[in-house]
């Protein structure tokens, strides 16, 4: 059975488009898994890890609703089946200032 990985719309443009992208072995360990990944799609690799292959700070990567900082990293294990998604951070925006909280509460 094949693993699945949800792709981000950044990351699209390396896979052709796709949003989900199925590997046919059958990885034990995320690590395994995201090796697997990279060598069908080079170009997300740079993207997501260090040079020293570990996962960059701003990408979290979801084993089902799992995050993978709190299962064990790289080394996580994986199952038969199983969906892995690959989320970019967000942050930015800015706080509103009581005017612009009112204004926008009036005017919707």
């Amino acid at each position: 059975m094949a693993v699945t990985f949800h792709i981000p719309g950044a990351l699209r443009e390396f896979t052709g488009g796709r949003s989900t992208v199925e590997i046919e072995q059958s990885p034990l360990v995320l690590a395994d898994a995201l090796s697997a990944l990279w060598q069908l799609y080079p170009g997300i690799r740079a993207r997501m890890a260090t040079e020293q292959g570990e996962v960059r700070e701003h990408i979290n990567v979801f084993i089902g609703d799992e995050n993978m900082r709190y299962t064990g990293g790289l080394a996580s294990a994986i199952s038969d089946g199983c969906e892995i998604s690959i989320v970019p951070a967000v942050s930015g925006g800015g706080e509103f200032s009581g005017w612009q909280e009112n204004e926008f509460t009036h005017r919707h």
